[in-house]
């Protein structure tokens, strides 16, 4: 007989999906990098428990082998991913085991944003701004600064 922890220890594929639909965040930030005069595009994932709760991080980046375990802020810790060849590996986990709430959704435009720049879209900029655009789409539906600089602006009201 395996008890509640025992069946954590082995961190079930569904679980992961249960555990990431409910505490996971796919993001896409776009920000200005002044020394370059230009906008880089910084896609992540992450996962924020309460400090108490830090070795499940640990056991989910064992689990996939890759992520960092940092402070989030405060007593909250997280688990984040960047790097494209990671965020990929995500992407293909999540599209074999689908979410099942409304992350599943942030999820699909993150796997778009995560295929526009792997074809290096978002180095134009009107790759750029429909990564903006799709970005605003994703969890809490915020604007990305991007889509509301001036440069932004200007371009897309010259049209």
């Amino acid at each position: 007989m395996m008890g509640a922890d025992n069946q954590q220890e082995r961190l079930d594929v569904w679980w992961i999906v249960g555990f990431v639909d409910g505490e996971g965040c796919f993001y896409v930030g776009i920000n200005k990098d002044p020394r370059r005069d230009r906008w880089n595009v910084l896609p992540e994932f992450r996962i924020v428990q309460h400090r108490n709760d830090e070795q499940i991080l640990y056991k989910i980046k064992n689990y996939f082998g890759f992520g960092n375990i940092g402070i989030n802020h405060g007593d909250r810790k997280e688990w984040r991913v960047r790097g494209k060849k990671d965020l990929n590996e995500l992407v293909q986990f999540f599209s074999k085991h689908t979410l099942k709430t409304k992350k599943q959704k942030s999820f699909l435009i993150f796997k778009e944003i995560m295929e526009m720049i792997g074809n290096e879209q978002h180095l134009t900029k009107s790759g750029l701004r429909k990564i903006a655009f799709l970005s605003s789409r994703m969890n809490r539906q915020v604007k990305p600064k991007y889509l509301k600089s001036p440069e932004t602006t200007r371009s897309t009201s010259k049209r």
